[in-house]
């Protein structure tokens, strides 16, 4: 497996000193599928270190490749996990994402789904560290202390997104109102809308060209990595808010 060590696209923030005295804050990333959520942190400001059980050559930063559970564990065992001002976490949540419940489940596909929330939640705890778990609408239990959409950064995808924010707080943005309708088919009829769906490989669903404008994400053509990825921008945003606010002094 080729470990990436480059910062790759992107505009990172200029150095900034921070409590664990560190030019450049380290971030770990969990979950860490393509790198949607890592390169917005990047451009934040972040050094970041992904890990996913899967291969993911595609991944634009150094990442491990294991189960994130394990390895957060690991890490916090060693003592290694002070290396870090921050983590993010995307837990398998497909058990109760409302696509899977209110599709999947109703046609008796069967497939069975892990819900690593929980468990992912009790680590971020014990490490000391801010964090954020971020999950889909749906039927996850987390907080939505923060919930970001496609329209709110000007996204041809609405993608909505909830945060859970461990160790801080910010300020909830408001809601951007959405301009149209998703683009593509409903139940026998097709919609035109401003919005690709940036999920799924049925009837009416946007190329790789699209899904990738939609998105903000140019370093993978795989559909599966780029339906799974959170856009660059929610966690730039986040990033950003996390550095300004709590960085130079003691997270709340």
């Amino acid at each position: 497996m080729t470990q990436q060590a480059s910062l790759g696209e992107g505009r990172p923030a200029a150095a900034t000193p921070t409590r664990r005295g560190q030019l450049r804050p380290r971030l770990l990333d969990l979950f860490s599928c393509a790198g949607g959520a890592a390169m917005g942190y990047a451009r934040a400001g972040f050094t970041v270190d992904g890990v996913d059980i899967a291969a993911r050559p595609n991944y634009p930063f150094p990442y491990h490749q294991g189960d994130a559970l394990e390895r957060l564990a690991a890490l916090i065992v060693s003592g290694e996990i002070e290396r870090y001002a921050f983590v993010h976490a995307s837990p398998p949540y497909q058990d109760k994402y409302t696509l899977t419940v209110g599709t999947n489940q109703s046609q008796g596909w069967g497939r069975t789904h892990e819900d690593l929330v929980a468990p992912t939640r009790d680590l971020l705890d014990r490490t000391g560290l801010p964090y954020a778990i971020e999950q889909p609408n749906g039927r996850a239990e987390i907080r939505k202390d923060l919930t970001l959409c496609g329209e709110m950064f000007g996204l041809g995808g609405i993608r909505h997104r909830n945060f859970e924010l461990g160790g801080w707080i910010t300020v909830r943005p408001a809601h951007v109102p959405h301009r149209g309708r998703v683009r593509g088919w409903r139940h026998g009829e097709y919609f035109d809308g401003p919005y690709v769906a940036a999920y799924g490989n049925g009837g009416g669903k946007p190329s790789i060209a699209e899904l990738q404008a939609a998105m903000g994400i140019t370093w993978t053509d795989v559909r599966e990595e780029l339906t799974e990825a959170i856009p660059p921008a929610y966690t730039e945003w986040i990033g950003r808010v996390f550095l300004t606010s709590n960085v130079l002094g003691v997270a709340a």
